[in-house]
C-alpha cells in the first residue's frame, strides 16, 4: 500500500534490529501530514492526547511527528505540536535516549542524527538532549532499559547520570504519581536483570524518593557468618538477581525484593542482629503496596514471604505441626500456585548471599512434601463421623499433622 506521505520506522524496532534482537513491535512516525491525511488514507485513529493511527492492513501504529515544550512541573506539563512542518529530526530530538532516537526509511536507510549507533556500539545509555530533564518518567525508563540490556554490557553515560541526579535534587521525581511508578516498576521486574533497575534508581537518588523502604536497607549490616555480603541492601539485590535466575514471574521477584524491609528499621544498637524484622517487614510491605497501589496478588505473596521466609529456612528442623502452620498461613491448600511462588522466593533469599548462589535448598523439598501430605488427607471419614465446625477443624488438623509427620520421617 503506497502512502501519500513520508513514514519512518522508529524507536525500539530500529534499536533492536541493529542489536540483532528480535523485533516484535513496530512503530512508525509520519512526517508532513495532518490527521485528516491519515484518515483519508484509511487509517483508524486510536489516540486522543497524542493522535495515533492504526494502519488499515497491518494494524501497526503510526504517530504524527511532534514536538513537546515544557509548560509545568512533572510529566503532564507539556505543550505538544503536530504541525506538518515538524521534521523527522525534530521528532527524534524529543525522545529519551540516543539508542531510541533513530529512524529507518522504507529503503532501509538508518537516520541517526544524535549518535544512537555510536552509543549502541559503546553500550551506552545516553540522553538525547537536555529536554530529558523535563520528564521524570524518563529516569524510570532508563533504569528499565539498564535492567534489559545489562547482560549486553550497557552502562549509563556519566553526563546522563549527572543529569538524573540534578532532576532528583530539583524535585522532579516528586511529581510522579504512584500508578506511573508502579507501571515502570512492574515492567522492570520482567526484565532479565531487574536488580539493575533498583541500582540505577539508587545511584541517582531516586530510590530514596520513590522506594525509601528499600533505600534505607543500604548500609545496614547483618551477621557475617550467614551473610558474607553483610550489607542488607546488597543482599536484597542479590536475592532479586537469584529470583530472576529461578523464575520469570514478576510476583516472585517482587516478593523476593521486599522480604527484608524490616531490617531497615532495626535500631542501630541492635545491629547486626534483626530480631523481629519479619513483623516489621509485613507492616512496611503493606505500606509500600498501598502507596504504589500494587495489585493484590503481588501484595499477598510479598506479605507471605516477608512473614515466613525465616520459618521456611528452618524447615528441616521444624515439627510437623509447625510445617502445617506455614502451609495454613500461606493459604497453600486453596492456592497451591502461590505456595509454589512462595517457595521460589524463599529459595532466592537462601541463594542471594555471597558464596551461596549455587547451593541446594532442600528446605523447599521438605515444605513441598509437607504440603502434598496435608493436601492428600481424605476428609470423607471425618464427614461420615458427623464432625462439623471446630470439631471438624481440629480433627482435620490432627490428621494433616500426622500425615506430614509420616512424610518428613520418610524424607529423613
Amino acid at each position: 500500500m503506497k502512502l501519500p506521505f513520508k513514514t519512518y520506522l522508529v524507536g525500539g524496532a530500529v534499536r533492536d534490529r541493529l542489536l540483532g534482537l528480535p523485533v516484535t513491535d513496530r512503530d512508525y512516525v509520519v512526517v508532513g501530514a495532518t490527521p485528516d491525511d491519515l484518515l483519508h488514507a484509511g487509517f483508524k485513529q486510536v489516540g486522543a492526547d497524542f493522535p495515533v493511527f492504526l494502519h488499515p492492513k497491518t494494524g501497526d501504529e503510526y504517530a504524527l511527528a511532534r514536538t513537546e515544550r515544557k509548560t509545568a512541573r512533572g510529566y503532564h506539563g507539556f505543550a505538544v505540536s503536530f504541525s506538518p512542518d515538524v521534521t523527522l529530526e525534530d521528532d527524534l530530538l524529543r525522545r529519551d535516549l540516543t539508542i531510541n532516537a533513530m529512524a529507518e526509511a522504507a529503503d532501509g536507510t538508518v537516520i541517526d542524527p544524535y549518535g544512537g549507533q555510536a552509543d549502541l556500539a559503546a553500550r551506552t545509555l545516553r540522553h538525547v538532549s537536555p529536554a530529558f530533564a523535563e520528564d521524570p518518567v524518563r529516569i524510570l525508563r532508563l533504569a528499565r532499559f539498564a535492567a534489559r540490556f545489562h547482560r549486553m554490557g550497557f552502562t549509563v553515560a556519566d553526563d546522563t547520570q549527572a543529569l538524573m541526579q540534578q532532576m532528583v535534587a530539583a524535585g522532579e521525581v516528586d511529581a510522579l504519581v504512584p500508578e506511573r511508578v508502579w507501571q515502570e516498576f512492574e515492567r522492570a521486574l520482567r526484565e532479565p536483570d531487574p536488580q539493575r533497575f533498583i541500582g540505577v534508581l539508587r545511584d541517582c537518588g531516586a530510590l530514596q524518593k520513590l522506594l525509601p523502604e528499600l533505600d534505607r536497607l543500604f548500609g545496614v549490616p547483618q551477621p557475617a557468618a550467614p551473610h558474607p555480603e553483610i550489607d542488607t541492601g546488597v543482599h536484597v539485590l542479590m536475592v532479586l538477581e537469584q529470583a530472576a535466575r529461578l523464575s520469570d514471574d514478576p510476583q516472585v521477584r517482587f516478593a523476593a525484593l521486599l522480604h527484608d524491609l524490616g531490617k531497615g528499621t532495626t535500631p542501630p544498637g541492635e545491629w547486626p542482629r534483626h530480631h523481629g524484622h519479619e513483623a516489621r517487614s509485613v507492616e512496611l510491605v503493606n505500606g509500600l503496596c498501598a502507596r504504589l497501589k500494587v495489585p493484590a496478588a503481588y501484595r499477598e505473596l510479598a506479605l507471605a514471604v516477608a512473614r515466613d521466609h525465616g520459618n521456611a529456612h528452618r524447615a528441616l528442623e521444624l515439627r510437623a505441626g509447625t510445617l502445617l502452620d506455614i502451609i495454613e498461613r500461606t493459604d497453600a491448600l486453596r492456592r497451591p500456585q502461590r505456595y509454589a511462588q512462595f517457595l521460589l522466593a524463599c529459595e532466592a533469599d537462601h541463594r542471594g548471599r555471597t558464596g551461596f548462589e549455587d547451593r541446594p535448598y532442600p528446605q523447599a523439598a521438605r515444605l513441598q512434601h509437607a504440603f502434598e501430605a496435608a493436601r492428600g488427607v481424605d476428609v470423607r471419614p471425618l464427614v461420615e463421623r458427623g464432625l462439623t465446625g471446630e470439631a471438624m477443624r481440629s480433627a482435620l488438623r490432627q490428621a494433616r499433622t500426622r500425615a506430614i509427620a509420616a512424610a518428613i520421617k520418610v524424607d529423613e
